[in-house]
């Protein structure tokens, strides 16, 4: 099939990278685009302005609707790459089949462009492995990137340990969110209950963690009182220990779901945590990385800063809560919009159609059409902590320096007696 693909030489392939007209497809798998090296190629990334669009991803039915959203229409002139040109071929037919004319391939990406030329990765793309990455963790091999044989793996879930007895990866041990957080109010515990929840998982500042939840969203209905935490659970589970000092937090990108579908194995074997007898740092050895309320009204009025509201539109206009144990409506005025999705419990603009992260150019791209950059002093807030913590480690992931989650969020600010209120289209 290779044979009836046209291709382009890398000379042309570079005036195309270059060419805003023309639009450049990596077709490999999400974690060689974020930048792990999985053939070994010198310099993991992709090539600088590419889009992904691995090619796995046409084993779903809504594949297509990815071309929408990356604003790919036939019209589109496109070249893509891949590991091989049987991979970037098969990417070729499928996009001829949907009506994409002016489309070539291009074959030398490991011999010719990714020895020679600059390619664009993730700042910390050794914190979201993959799952072949686990599956080497777990057999005891060691996966690159790993530093050191200290490691605890953690199924996150909300107050629903049925979850996982359900199902887990191979040696994890379950993690309870309510563990590392307020059930009253879903905020940070003190420093000494989390200095010792994380003594009682066998969690010192110098283990590696790595964290994955599965794919469900928690609900806080009478009717299910308690379920997964998925992935938004991991994420928040991973915000907290870094803000406690863990240093080396992973997170296993789309969590369970990505691990079934490499077709790994799942267990119901319970593994107990083997506590340790200090963690060995001070907690919060990042209280940077949460606001107070403070904090939190200092960086409204901050020229160099913004507070960011990782929440729908309808919670930030006012016309829900988004909450059943919230009343108030409205947002945080001065509250720059963070557009999260469609309700208090998704997340679906920050990730995409398979569960993993959102290509973190992409995330970017968006947050700079409203003004959100790296070099400011950026929190995000949503209703007490959970989307927030989400984006926080988007940027986390992206390297910027200056980032936090203000804790307290709508929940805290909503409340408070001495704090104004915002509702409607902002001006």
């Amino acid at each position: 099939m290779a044979d009836s693909i046209p291709t382009v030489s890398t000379d042309t392939f570079a005036t195309q990278v270059d060419d805003p007209d023309h639009e450049i497809l990596d077709v490999r798998p999400l974690a060689a685009y974020n930048g792990w090296s999985l053939r070994d190629e010198p310099h993991g990334g992709h090539v600088p302005g590419a889009k992904s669009l691995p090619l796995q991803w046409t084993q779903y039915m809504d594949w297509v609707e990815v071309l929408d959203e990356k604003d790919l229409p036939p019209e589109t002139p496109l070249t893509v790459y891949g590991y091989t040109a049987d991979d970037a071929a098969a990417m070729v037919d499928k996009l001829r089949r949907l009506g994409f004319e002016a489309v070539g391939a291009y074959n030398k990406f490991l011999t010719d462009w990714a020895p020679e030329r600059p390619l664009r990765r993730m700042e910390r793309y050794r914190q979201l492995v993959y799952p072949a990455w686990v599956e080497a963790l777990r057999a005891g091999d060691e996966p690159p990137g790993l530093r050191g044989d200290d490691v605890v793996l953690c199924h996150a879930h909300f107050d629903h340990r049925a979850d996982y007895e359900d199902g887990h990866i191979p040696g994890a041990i379950p993690l309870n969110t309510n563990d590392l957080e307020s059930p009253e109010t879903w905020n940070r515990r003190s420093a000494a209950e989390l200095k010792a929840t994380l003594e009682e998982h066998g969690i010192r500042h110098d283990t590696t963690v790595v964290l994955y939840g599965r794919f469900s969203y928690p609900t806080y209905d009478q009717e299910h009182p308690a379920q997964s935490a998925g992935h938004l659970g991991a994420m928040r589970c991973a915000a907290l220990m870094l803000y406690a000092g863990v240093a080396d937090v992973k997170i296993l990108n789309g969590g369970l779901n990505t691990w079934e579908s490499a077709g790994y194995e799942v267990s119901t074997d319970d593994v107990e945590p083997e506590p340790v007898d200090d963690f060995g740092a001070e907690v919060p050895a990042h209280p940077e990385y949460m606001l107070t309320l403070d904090e939190a009204k200092a960086l409204l009025q901050a020229d160099d800063g913004d507070l960011v509201s990782v929440r729908s539109w309808a919670e930030f206009i006012g016309e829900r809560s988004g909450y059943h144990y919230i009343d108030a409506t409205g947002r945080i005025p001065g509250a720059v919009f963070g557009n999260c999705g469609s309700d208090a419990y998704h997340m679906e603009n920050y990730r995409n159609f398979d569960y993993t992260t959102r290509e973190f150019p992409e995330i970017a791209e968006q947050w700079a059409e409203m003004s959100i950059t790296p070099d400011k002093h950026i929190a995000f807030y949503c209703g007490t902590g959970w989307r927030g913590s989400e984006a926080f480690m988007n940027a986390y992931l992206m390297g910027w320096p200056n980032i936090a989650v203000y804790d307290g969020g709508w929940y805290e600010w909503s409340s408070h007696p001495e704090t104004e209120i915002a509702t409607g289209t902002p001006e």
